[in-house]
């Protein structure tokens, strides 16, 4: 998540509330168009941030983050070993 009105309309018209900070030129024309302005919620930011944060540690393995396993089954007891790896560490 990266903030756009693209993604946030996509968000919106699913009903979940977004966790994405707004960028300052977003702010900016918020307060001239005098509209209310998103409120973030920062505690679900930070668990969103430990998802990010374990995801970028998975894609630490290249094997992973290219993909090379062609059956679905291969592919997960893959993620699976990466897990036990970050999680024996």
């Amino acid at each position: 998540g990266y903030s756009s009105t693209k993604i946030r309309s996509y968000l919106r018209r699913r009903g979940i509330k977004a966790a994405i900070p707004e960028r300052i030129d977003q702010i900016n024309g918020r307060i001239r168009r005098h509209e209310s302005l998103c409120r973030l919620d920062r505690a679900a930011y930070r668990r969103r941030n430990v998802v990010e944060r374990c995801f970028n540690k998975l894609k630490h393995n290249k094997a992973l983050a290219t993909r090379y396993d062609k059956r679905a089954r291969h592919y997960e007891a893959l993620v699976t070993i990466a897990c036990l790896r970050i999680w024996l560490a």
